[in-house]
């Protein structure tokens, strides 16, 4: 939570003028994303996932995405019990929620997550090596 706060109030700050839109409920975008995401969040949280989007950014064939991942008709994800837990032995205390961030980039006519984690601790993709690829989406870090 305190690293969405943090983000969201650099997103605060005078920015130049963003190129990015954030694709609107219920439109063919937004479901391709999201549909991107899903084996991604399934595999780690285990299913069936929903997300609740906190931040999603497209700007042509690049996009940034911040989910909150919950069981449908938002139920609590216990991360004690996910896949990533009792399969790969992360260990919970390390995650940070049912939460997940992606790069992505458009392949053709479908979207792939190039970039991504689910319930990392800290602000991975503020890293300027993504600028070339992801700078429409990311104007915060690629100044």
């Amino acid at each position: 939570m305190l690293r969405r706060m943090l983000f969201l109030a650099c997103c605060a700050l005078a920015l130049p003028a963003t190129a990015f839109e954030e694709p609107a409920r219920g439109t063919q975008l937004r479901r391709d994303l999201m549909d991107a995401m899903r084996p991604i969040a399934e595999w780690n949280l285990g299913a069936p996932v929903e997300f609740v989007v906190q931040e999603l950014r497209v700007s042509g064939d690049v996009a940034f995405a911040m989910l909150a991942a919950q069981r449908p008709g938002g139920g609590l994800i216990d991360i004690r019990t996910t896949p990533m837990v009792t399969r790969d032995e992360l260990e919970p205390e390390y995650i940070d929620g049912p939460s997940l961030q992606a790069l992505l980039k458009r392949s053709g006519r479908m979207w792939v997550a190039v970039n991504h984690a689910t319930g990392p601790t800290d602000a991975w993709w503020y890293w300027k090596e993504y600028c070339p690829i992801w700078h429409a989406v990311l104007p915060e870090v690629c100044q």
